[in-house]
């Protein structure tokens, strides 16, 4: 199943692909992925009106099309899934939350991660229970979602969760969690950067070098 639809993909991926980029977009991404040297508005141009062709599919479908590109081994067919994903967000709920955290966990990185985010975010709609799972989780990068899937709520974010999550990560020396800490708070400062400038001078001690910088950058 969706076999055809793949083999479009692809072409539709080379006849856009210029070569010669791909050595630095691999380089990018510490030479862990292989790429096909598509930029990401030329992927777009190419791929969407496949991809808009698939209204009639089923959730679970669609996650089982995201999942078959997963594991295509260039670069630009897990771009492909995301951008998927992205364009019928409105299709999932909380229920199909485990398929895409499944998804992070597979060749991640943060472009994959953080693209998957802003799906995720979108998909729950702040619902504020739902990622307390998530972030005990063993895997850093589901960590990490559970960090940042309120970027953007502003006023509808769950600051006491937004603290909570951020307190139970405060410890770990992973870049990408203390990282994640930082980019969580600053977001939040944006909509109200008493609370958070409150936040980090009572935490100091607590919080990473990295995440209190980060945090206080647009303070």
């Amino acid at each position: 199943m969706y076999a055809n639809l793949i083999s479009q993909l692809g072409s539709a991926l080379r006849s856009v692909a210029e070569a010669e980029r791909a050595p630095a977009m691999r380089a990018y991404m510490r030479d862990q992925f292989a790429f096909l040297g598509v930029p990401t508005p030329q992927r777009r141009s190419a791929c969407k009106p496949l991809l808009q062709t698939l209204k009639a599919e089923s959730p679970e479908q669609l996650l089982q099309l995201a999942t078959r590109l997963w594991g295509e081994v260039e670069r630009e067919y897990q771009y492909v899934a995301i951008d998927l994903l992205a364009l019928h967000w409105k299709r999932f709920d909380a229920s199909h939350l485990p398929a895409l955290l499944a998804l992070a966990q597979q060749k991640s990185w943060w472009d994959s991660v953080d693209s998957l985010i802003s799906v995720i975010s979108d998909v729950l709609r702040h619902q504020h229970n739902s990622m307390d799972a998530a972030i005990g989780h063993d895997n850093f990068w589901v960590r990490r979602i559970a960090l940042l899937h309120q970027l953007g709520w502003r006023d509808q974010t769950d600051t006491e969760r937004l603290y909570d999550y951020v307190l139970q990560c405060a410890h770990e020396q992973e870049f990408f969690i203390q990282k994640a800490i930082g980019w969580a708070l600053r977001d939040y400062a944006r909509h109200d950067p008493q609370a958070i400038r409150s936040f980090t001078e009572c935490h100091r001690q607590q919080l990473a070098a990295l995440s209190y910088r980060e945090a206080s950058k647009h303070l």
